[in-house]
């Protein structure tokens, strides 16, 4: 069987330094200015320690170097490396090593990056063969990514091993990095692809948060007043955190990460580095965070709010965590459970079991992180 592998080594770097994405080359500047580190690599390796042992005698294809040759090698799967990628990698590399691997005959196409790498692959490959995202980027909007690069892995061993059969169209969808960093989101359908028709591993597409805007009003009421005096507040990103933020009346961002103290906005649209020092300055039990759930997938932690990394949500205690939702938001999920994916497999399977997500005024339903 042949394989086609790649790693956007860029992918994800602006999450941390709230850049919201790295599409461009000024704002890749940007985000290596602001201290931003490579991170598609490592969370590539996770998936590909998955799949290792089922990889046989399959061969591999892939671009030399990181954009995934390297790591194949250092697994010992058999790889025969396409081309050596320009020093800062762009686009086009990604859309030259898709149309090799079409050319060499691969029988599924793996690939780690965000929406914008997703886009690329799916502008050469579309249906043609199969896929499977390795989430590594900052949004993963798209539904051809699975929940977790573990979760990749497992999937892409079941392809080696024959017993994945089932595929089916999945959403390639993008948003306008510059609108969404003035906090409108203006997102786009660019085609589709064939990924494993699998609701265990598989993410869903995003979707929008849904409700009225009366239910958004009484969630953001109820919990503006459980905010205790003295006490850190992180919000995170979102629509429903947002209305949070304008019944508090602080000028927060929709889409980054703000601080509250006291009702008075502590910090806005902040990077890793700014909330762990702003966490410093504050007692333990005195920092706390309130999240909401991206709509349709159900993750509240690794899309869309790297900035809240496994070192800040290690700094607030667990019972100091809030999660609040719509009715109606939890109810596009279907009964699924929360989603975590942090970056730190050991954070993650902390963070499982049982919550409580506050749906409304004095409201609140148990749901699962699994």
């Amino acid at each position: 069987m042949k394989v086609g592998f790649l790693i956007n080594p860029v992918a994800g770097m602006g999450g941390r330094v709230a850049l919201k994405g790295t599409d461009g080359e000024d704002i890749l500047r940007r985000a290596l200015e602001l201290g931003a580190e490579p991170a598609a690599g490592a969370r590539a390796e996770e998936a590909v320690k998955a799949f290792a042992e089922s990889a046989g005698d399959c061969l591999f294809y892939s671009p030399s170097g990181v954009m995934g040759a390297d790591l194949l090698k250092k697994y010992g799967i058999r790889t025969e490396p396409l081309f050596e990628p320009s020093a800062h990698t762009t686009p086009a590399d990604t859309k030259r090593a898709a149309k090799m691997m079409l050319d060499r005959g691969v029988a599924l196409i793996v690939f780690a990056g965000g929406d914008g790498t997703a886009r690329d692959v799916c502008a050469v490959v579309g249906e043609s063969v199969p896929v499977v995202g390795i989430p590594a980027g900052v949004k993963i909007h798209s539904a051809v990514y699975a929940k977790r690069p573990g979760a990749a892995g497992i999937l892409v061993g079941r392809f080696l091993l024959g017993l994945a059969k089932r595929f089916a169209s999945a959403e390639v969808v993008d948003i306008d990095e510059e609108a969404f960093r003035d906090n409108v989101v203006r997102a786009q359908l660019y085609g589709y692809m064939k990924a494993p028709d699998d609701r265990e591993f598989m993410q869903d597409r995003k979707t929008g948060s849904g409700g009225t805007a009366e239910e958004a009003a009484e969630l953001a009421a109820y919990v503006a007043g459980c905010m205790e005096p003295g006490t850190l507040y992180l919000v995170g990103s979102g629509s429903t955190t947002m209305r949070l933020l304008e019944r508090l009346e602080v000028d927060g961002t929709l889409l980054g990460v703000d601080a509250v103290m006291d009702g008075r906005l502590a910090g806005r649209d902040l990077t890793e580095a700014e909330i762990k020092k702003l966490l410093a300055g504050v007692e333990r039990e005195r920092r706390a965070l309130i999240v909401t759930v991206i709509g349709g997938q159900g993750h509240i932690f690794g899309r869309g709010n790297q900035q809240l990394s496994p070192d800040v949500i290690r700094m607030i205690p667990k019972e100091n965590i809030t999660v609040i939702a719509t009715p109606a938001k939890m109810a596009q999920l279907f009964g699924k459970s929360l989603i975590v994916d942090t970056g730190d497999s050991s954070l993650d399977e902390e963070l499982q079991g049982y919550i409580p997500v506050v749906t409304g005024r004095a409201r609140k339903m148990m749901v699962r992180i699994s």
